[in-house]
């Protein structure tokens, strides 16, 4: 029965190896994910601010229509 018990562990072991190794792929996917999200935040946060400089002739809130 000592064998039994030993057997058990040992799959046990296996099962929870595999579990911590397929939880650390899933992390390292989301990192990447994660990553490339930021570098696209800062990308179009870039963008906005060079569109921004270039439309500043003036506000378009307080600009009145053309036919005014």
């Amino acid at each position: 029965m000592n064998e039994d018990r030993l057997v058990d562990i040992e799959a046990k072991i296996a099962f929870q190896e595999n579990i911590i190794k397929e939880l650390n792929d899933v992390v390292c996917r989301q990192q990447k994910q994660i990553d490339t999200l930021n570098l696209t935040c800062r990308q179009l946060v870039d963008q906005i601010k060079k569109m921004s400089g270039i439309s500043s002739g003036g506000d378009l809130i307080d600009d009145k229509p053309p036919h005014y």
